[in-house]
């Protein structure tokens, strides 16, 4: 394969964000773009990645290919990366090479890697409640309650999302209700309610570099689902277990 990028920020950012969460992962490259779904060492999270292949100013996918790489050494290249840089991925001898081209050419490659043949699948989970707002809404507010717990509980009805932590001693809540850039949807008239690790919503978050927007799907004790989209240029996505209290 071979893939030419000329804004290379999307997928830099997207592998510093996701190589947070994942240290090994398999990309597949298909004739819709390059992807990777993968969960975290502890099993709380999955990450689904996709970056379209309209936004490759080259896209040569012959077959499905599929290629698993150490996503830190990856990360380490592709910070070398200019915003001006023409950025070229391509698989040759069990090796993918990439290559940054500005004023200079500069040409690295990292070896690929045995991962075991086992295909993440994507779950299929159902959502009565679906909440989109802007980027730094949410950002805000899990750095809000981080102040206070280790964990967030989400509270959400058709006129009203509560972001809330309790400590030992403090605690954080923040309203966000529907207007001009908070889209709260939801299928019935009952209220939700889960708990989620913040730790995990931190590098999650993180999604807010890509995209302006982001979308949040949950129910009662039910893993989190948030959304990062651009319109045929990517869409990064995290599932999240959810927290369950033991008292």
């Amino acid at each position: 394969m071979k893939l030419v990028l000329a804004e290379p920020r999307f997928f830099k950012e997207s592998i510093g964000i996701i190589s947070e969460l994942v240290s090994e992962a398999k990309f597949k490259a298909t004739s819709q773009g390059l992807e990777l779904v993968a969960m975290d060492p502890a099993n709380v999270a999955m990450v689904i990645f996709k970056l379209f292949s309209s936004c490759f100013t080259q896209y040569d996918v012959k077959d499905t290919e599929e290629i698993a790489i150490n996503l830190n050494n990856l990360k380490q290249i592709l910070r070398r990366a200019n915003s001006d840089d023409m950025l070229t991925l391509e698989t040759e001898d069990n090796r993918l090479k990439v290559q940054l081209k500005g004023s200079t050419t500069r040409s690295f490659s990292v070896p690929t890697l045995e991962l075991e043949d086992k295909e993440q699948r994507v779950p299929e989970l159902n959502f009565p409640l679906s909440v989109e707002t802007s980027s730094s809404i949410l950002s805000s507010s899990i750095e809000d309650v981080s102040v206070v717990a280790e964990s967030v509980t989400f509270l959400g009805e058709k006129s009203l999302l509560l972001v809330k932590a309790e400590g030992d001693l403090s605690k954080a809540l923040i309203e966000i209700k529907p207007d001009d850039v908070t889209i709260i949807k939801t299928t019935s008239t009952d209220k939700f309610k889960a708990k989620y690790s913040l730790e995990y919503l931190k590098k999650m978050i993180a999604g807010g570099k890509l995209a302006d927007t982001v979308s949040l799907h949950f129910n009662t004790d039910y893993p989190l689902k948030i959304e990062y989209k651009l319109t045929d240029v990517l869409l990064l996505s995290f599932i999240l277990a959810p927290r369950v209290d033991n008292d």
